[in-house]
């Protein structure tokens, strides 16, 4: 039953992909340059960005991406590509339960996030937290919280992580959030992929 289970999600996938491709032919990679942030190359005929520490790059016009990532990872680039309107940061952050049609979905993910911290991430030293953090791309970042850090998952598609440690009043606790410009860029379904993505490489399992 499970290898039977994995077959069929790994078909589910290769369709969600195949459509994902389709949806770009025909694009202009000047504009989606433009509307992304993301670097296009005219003469190799390929976009460069960086994501979570790694430096990819995406051809065109196939939109194959290397070096190989996790394929949640490559789908939710694509559907950047394909959803991005170029709106600018606003500065301002967002729980994934106050994105567009997030109240059940990012409402789930920001519950189970907050579990995670508590349990899981609390457990270890700022210090090992911190270098998980920069392993992947994060940046430390001064704020109301005991520890913040930036992700630029995407150009335009930063996110939060916000952690108050535990003390003898309170249990620890945390926050993954995204920039209120998030819904300019993707769906709630790619949004929690991308904060369960996040989290899976700073502690496993999520």
């Amino acid at each position: 039953m499970m290898l039977e289970k994995n077959i069929q999600e790994n078909r589910a996938f290769v369709e969600m992909l195949k459509a994902a491709r389709e949806w770009l032919t025909g694009r202009d990679p000047i504009e989606i340059a433009k509307r992304t942030g993301i670097d296009f190359n005219e003469k190799t005929k390929k976009f460069s960005l960086a994501s979570l520490g790694m430096e990819l790059c995406v051809s065109y016009p196939d939109y194959v991406i290397e070096p190989h990532i996790n394929e949640w990872h490559q789908l939710v680039i694509l559907h950047y590509m394909r959803l991005a309107d170029g709106t600018p940061l606003n500065g301002q952050w967002m729980t994934m339960g106050e994105v567009k049609d997030g109240l059940i979905r990012g409402g789930d993910f920001d519950r189970r996030c907050e579990d995670v911290i508590r349990r899981r991430l609390s457990q270890i030293t700022e210090e090992e937290l911190e270098e998980r953090c920069l392993a992947i791309g994060g940046q430390m970042m001064e704020s109301n919280a005991d520890f913040t850090v930036r992700f630029d998952f995407l150009p335009y598609y930063p996110l939060l992580l916000k952690l108050w440690f535990a003390d003898e009043e309170f249990p620890a606790s945390g926050k993954l959030l995204l920039d209120t410009s998030a819904d300019h860029y993707l769906m709630i379904e790619d949004a929690v992929s991308v904060g369960q993505i996040i989290m899976e490489m700073l502690v496993g399992v999520f």
